[in-house]
């Protein structure tokens, strides 16, 4: 998010008065969304509107096994899926109103779990994960439909998991950026041990911001659910990309105030 600063000089009368320019950068930050099993990039959009409002380039996008591509419902996998969030990233990423350093990603359930698979493969400035989902390791390559085949994966998904046990964990372990970790009460699918397992994960987080919606299934079925995620995932977005603006003005500001001061530290308030 390269603020720029620049000197002016402005006419009046015959005389001229200096000034500094400070504006935000011409790339904006990118904000990319992964849907959730079963979802549709259409289940986004509504949010990547409001994001847009407040100066974001977004992408939606359909993994496969979804939509379009339906027909690979039995038979896609998580490695398959991941490449689809990578090659989504990668796209985004390459635009060129598009700060490469400001990059948020936005998963909901099996979408948060790949979102958290991806920050091992690809630099994240933000991620926001509602209800992400947990799956074992074992059996990576199966289609994704047979992981819950497995008669151990409700149990799985309600006992303590470690970070070093679980390859989405270690990625969350080792991410760096902000986290906004959204929790529906009354979630069956994800229930509130998966939520505390990977807030536990996220110990090395820049900022890990929890949010419980109240009265909230895991679909988020019912429009007061939704708005109140709304409001919550572009509220955190807004801050995040606030904070970051103001930091690198207030760089920029600081710079000029040692060049002017001969290379003194001084408070860039």
């Amino acid at each position: 998010m390269d603020v720029r600063l620049d000197p002016v000089e402005i006419a009046v009368d015959r005389d001229q008065v200096s000034g500094t320019v400070l504006s935000p950068a011409a790339a904006l930050p990118g904000v990319l969304f992964a849907h959730g099993w079963g979802g549709s990039q259409e289940h986004d959009l509504g949010r990547a509107r409001q994001a847009a409002g407040i100066g974001c380039v977004c992408l939606t996008f359909d993994l496969r096994g979804h939509e379009a591509t339906a027909a690979q419902w039995e038979t896609v996998s998580r490695p398959q899926n991941l490449a689809d969030l990578v090659a989504a990233y990668d796209w985004l990423a390459s635009r060129g109103n598009v700060d490469p350093g400001a990059i948020a990603v936005v998963g909901i359930s099996y979408g948060g779990y790949l979102a958290s698979l991806l920050t091992a493969l690809r630099p994240v400035r933000w991620l926001a994960l509602r209800s992400p989902a947990l799956y074992k390791d074992e059996g990576w390559d199966l289609p994704k439909r047979r992981l819950h085949a497995d008669p151990d994966l409700p149990a799985f998904r309600r006992r303590p998991v470690a970070w070093e046990e679980n390859r989405a964990l270690r990625a969350c372990q080792a991410f760096a950026g902000d986290v906004l970790l959204v929790e529906a009460e009354h979630d069956e699918t994800v229930p509130h041990a998966v939520i505390e397992n990977y807030a536990a994960a996220f110990s090395g987080a820049a900022s890990l911001t929890k949010r419980r919606i109240a009265g909230a299934d895991h679909a988020f079925s019912q429009k007061p659910h939704q708005k109140a995620y709304t409001d919550v995932l572009v509220g955190w977005l807004t801050e995040m990309i606030r904070a970051a603006r103001e930091h690198e003005a207030g760089q920029k500001v600081a710079e000029r105030k040692r060049a002017r001061h001969g290379g003194g530290t001084l408070d860039p308030a």
